[in-house]
């Protein structure tokens, strides 16, 4: 009996083709759906963001199941569209006669199976019903800080901004965190996320307002990792590949022990690299950082609890170690290199210059396509610029 209707089923569908192929005069071609665009897109953007290692591949397949799930209610709440009015090839229609009840057939003889449950429906369901109710709690979170009289707790507009961007609101969220940056215990995070929100909406691209969060966030802390990863990307973006790449490094330099945002600014500083003619960086390389002497187990294990605060004075104090180091050993170039690179990111420009011309006597003898020739020649133009 099923087939039988299957058969009629397809009869009347190829009768409509056949109707639309014979009355049809004009081509028209159905206009896309926007909406459907872009999330298409941002599965596309997905898979750039593994690749620049924003992001884990984890949250990647979290991500793309999402926006997926998305375009299936996209297309779950959107009419058919009408059959295109134009001159349909008589070849196109003859293979489409054959070629679709083929397929068809042996689609539903493999996977067809009327007496099995829709779990997957169901699933989509059930996971649609959750984001809804989600997204109908955070509004009301978001009213009750919005009328409350002492303008609501910044833990509140922090949750607030955290779920919309889980949720995928770049735009909400990058408003949530202004609220909490305007307040005078804003520290370095709450900027660096700021700005994640605002550049995540303009689809990677770095604003004026995004590059103000990224300067106070590097202010408050200049060894914010996330701060460090959006400071390159706008010098990146602004032509300064080479002081991009030059900063990332000296973040790394700086780390007193292994950190997982390492691989992503390291993946970064690569990307970067090879754009510019750089050779390919190891993350064995930064850990323990500097080489000054290096920091013992109980350091590293005490570092784990310490303040912003604290770890950076204990950076500081490597720093001078290491400046110290190279008085006795002043032929040491990459020694210059990792201290130049430590001033850099400590917002010391006359240390960083320093450093610089104390090695550029030490790079003169070095051929032109030694990369350390072309860091120090760049540092030396950004840092007297």
């Amino acid at each position: 009996m099923i087939w039988v209707i299957f058969a009629t089923l397809t009869l009347l569908a190829v009768s409509f083709l056949a109707l639309a192929a014979r009355t049809s005069t004009d081509d028209v071609l159905d206009e896309p759906d926007p909406a459907r665009v872009i999330l298409i897109d941002q599965l596309a953007e997905i898979d750039r963001d593994v690749a620049r290692g924003i992001i884990s591949e984890t949250e990647a397949k979290t991500a793309q199941v999402e926006v997926k799930r998305r375009i299936l209610v996209l297309e779950g709440q959107s009419a058919p569209p009408a059959l295109a009015q134009g001159r349909t090839s008589r070849i196109g229609f003859l293979l489409a006669l054959v070629f679709i009840p083929a397929v068809a057939a042996v689609y539903y003889g493999t996977y067809g199976n009327p007496s099995i449950s829709s779990v997957a429906t169901a699933d989509r369901q059930a996971t649609l019903e959750e984001r809804a109710r989600i997204i109908g709690l955070t509004e009301e979170l978001k009213s009750r800080l919005t009328a409350a009289s002492n303008g609501g707790p910044s833990e509140g507009w922090m949750l607030l901004a955290q779920t919309y961007t889980r949720l995928g609101f770049s735009q909400q969220a990058a408003d949530a965190y202004a609220v909490v940056a305007e307040r005078p215990e804003a520290d370095s995070a709450v900027f660096s996320m700021w700005a994640e929100a605002l550049i995540t909406f303009e689809r990677g691209v770095v604003t004026p307002v995004a590059e103000r969060a990224i300067d106070r966030a590097m202010e408050l802390d200049p060894l914010n990792p996330a701060a460090t990863y959006y400071r390159a990307l706008a010098l990146q973006q602004s032509g300064k590949s080479a002081a991009a790449h030059d900063l990332i490094i000296a973040r790394l330099d700086a780390a007193d022990r292994f950190y997982p945002w390492m691989e992503s600014l390291l993946a970064q500083a690569n990307r970067i690299g090879e754009g510019i003619g750089r050779a390919p960086i190891s993350l064995t390389r930064f850990a323990p950082a500097l080489n000054a002497p290096g920091p013992s187990q109980d350091d590293i294990a005490a570092a784990q609890d310490m303040s912003p605060e604290d770890r950076l004075a204990m950076v500081r104090s490597m720093v001078s170690g290491l400046a110290d180091r190279l008085k006795d050993e002043p032929d040491d170039l990459d020694g210059w290199l990792r201290l130049g690179r430590a001033y850099v990111v400590l917002g010391d420009r006359d240390a960083a210059l320093g450093a610089y011309q104390a090695a550029e006597p030490l790079v003169a003898p070095l051929p032109d396509t030694d990369p350390r020739k072309q860091t120090v020649e760049q540092a030396l133009q950004d840092l007297a610029g």
